[in-house]
């Protein structure tokens, strides 16, 4: 599903990583381990094709992401340190919003859904700059559950979250993987899951 061969990653002329592999299957998740300045956030935004590697390339399908004919972009859900999210506007409304810039028709009942499992159902007309922290997180994290993509990239997901959400996310990131998704994750926390995951750790 996802491959990355040879990557490489400078900062300010300092190398981050290099010569780095690796391989995502359905049913997989990545979990990306290492001190603060490792590079975990760069190796995450190169998968997303938000930043350009330094060398080496990324892969989704067989095919290289930024290469013409890819349709990576539509296949995948990054959630990163910012959520993401235009505080004017409600849950209900930003959902609408994602869909809509994703070429998605509507999908009401989906969303309705993602932000009722998210905990949001008294919340979900409300503008998101009213409300707390962790309930923006889980607003940003819905998204993941109002339409299928098989790939998320997850950059410190649980940032914000109390105990419930945080088994709430454990549980939807076990659910995609038992569905056929795959996922790449960096968490400061542990996060629990029941499906077998791997691990890789930058500058060890």
């Amino acid at each position: 599903m996802l491959e990355a061969m040879d990557l490489g990653c400078m900062r300010a002329e300092r190398p981050l990583f290099k010569g780095l592999a690796l391989h995502v299957a359905p049913g997989e998740c990545l979990f990306v381990h290492g001190r603060n300045g490792s590079g975990k956030t760069s190796l995450l935004r190169i998968l997303a094709g938000l930043t350009r590697p330094a060398r080496g390339k990324v892969l989704w399908q067989g095919l290289g992401i930024s290469q013409p004919g890819s349709r990576y972009r539509g296949q995948f859900f990054y959630v990163g340190h910012a959520d993401g999210l235009n505080g004017e506007l409600s849950a209900i409304q930003n959902l609408q919003a994602l869909q809509a810039a994703s070429g998605h028709a509507d999908r009401p009942a989906a969303i309705a859904s993602a932000l009722r499992e998210a905990g949001l159902e008294s919340k979900k007309h409300l503008p998101i700059r009213a409300l707390s922290a962790g309930q923006r997180r889980r607003a940003a994290l819905a998204r993941l559950l109002a339409e299928f993509r098989p790939l998320w990239i997850l950059d410190e997901p649980v940032t914000a979250l109390d105990a419930t959400a945080h088994s709430w996310l454990a549980r939807a990131m076990d659910r995609h993987l038992r569905d056929g998704g795959a996922i790449v994750a960096t968490s400061h926390q542990e996060i629990a899951l029941d499906h077998a995951h791997k691990q890789i750790r930058l500058g060890s």
